[in-house]
């Protein structure tokens, strides 16, 4: 714990050079601490050259408790795990968690190496019933994994986050399985979604699926939501990143809105995400 301590100060050290590293977290003024970090990382390093800006959620609440989200650049979410009694407050315990991260993000450790990898499909393994043979096969899930993990070496884990977060909500909304059955490999769609962000395009993809599962199972998407928002509630409590369950939250609000809205809504539109323009290059 002492030397991972350290590796912070001096991180502070590089990123923050006029701040005492001593008293970061103890700063009132901790939201501007994490505008400056990451403008500073932008200028040294480029990352996240697309998105720039740090941005803040308050939800609306006409009393206490107050809730506090902020997306980074690259889409990391996190929100006040305390119960704050104001609108500032909140936006300032958000902010911390936010910046605690985004300094973890820069250790060594949080780095995707040969040693990580390693370290993580043995994990996986011995999570489930697969073995490291499979991890030199991308049709198992393990294999999968690996593929992904060395198609990122290099990347902090924030980085690797957005990806893995495109991967989870196809899983969720079920594109996954509908892909396998078209005979789409894992490398496939690995390499088909690592050239795109999670944007408001796909999103509203996304939104047209369970559009789809409403009309089969009417009632289904207040049951996702209400789950969503649960989820949302308890990561947020727990200090967790939050972009998975903040998503889901927004990609089945934005259905039902649809629904209310337009009742053509779920009919298939020109530019609709297919399976078959997925696999297009298969």
């Amino acid at each position: 714990m002492d030397r991972t301590l350290e590796s912070l100060r001096h991180i502070i050290a590089q990123v923050l050079p006029h701040r005492d590293p001593a008293l970061v977290f103890k700063d009132l003024n901790v939201v501007s601490m994490l505008q400056e970090f990451w403008e500073s990382k932008q200028q040294q390093r480029a990352a996240f050259p697309s998105e720039g800006v740090v941005v803040y959620e308050s939800l609306p609440s006409p009393g206490p408790p107050f809730v506090s989200y902020v997306t980074l650049p690259g889409g990391s979410c996190f929100g006040n795990f305390q119960c704050c009694l104001s609108r500032a407050e909140a936006r300032r315990d958000a902010a911390k968690v936010a910046l605690i991260n985004s300094l973890f993000n820069e250790l060594p450790s949080r780095r995707i190496t040969k040693e990580f990898i390693m370290e993580s499909v043995q994990e996986a393994v011995a999570s489930t019933s697969g073995t490291l043979d499979d991890a030199d096969d991308p049709s198992t899930s393990i294999g999968a994994y690996h593929y992904m993990l060395m198609s990122n070496m290099g990347k902090t884990m924030l980085e690797f986050q957005e990806l893995m977060t495109i991967f989870q909500l196809l899983h969720w909304n079920g594109s996954l399985k509908a892909l396998r059955e078209t005979k789409c490999s894992r490398q496939e769609v690995i390499s088909y979604y690592s050239q795109y962000s999670l944007d408001e395009k796909m999103r509203s993809h996304m939104a047209l699926d369970w559009i789809m599962k409403e009309k089969e199972s009417p009632g289904i998407l207040s049951q996702e939501l209400r789950m969503a928002l649960r989820e949302l509630e308890e990561a947020r409590k727990a200090g967790q990143e939050l972009r998975f369950y903040k998503e889901k939250k927004e990609i089945l609000s934005l259905a039902l809105t649809q629904i209310y809205s337009d009742p053509d809504t779920s009919s298939p539109s020109d530019d609709q995400l297919s399976l078959t323009a997925l696999c297009g290059y298969h």
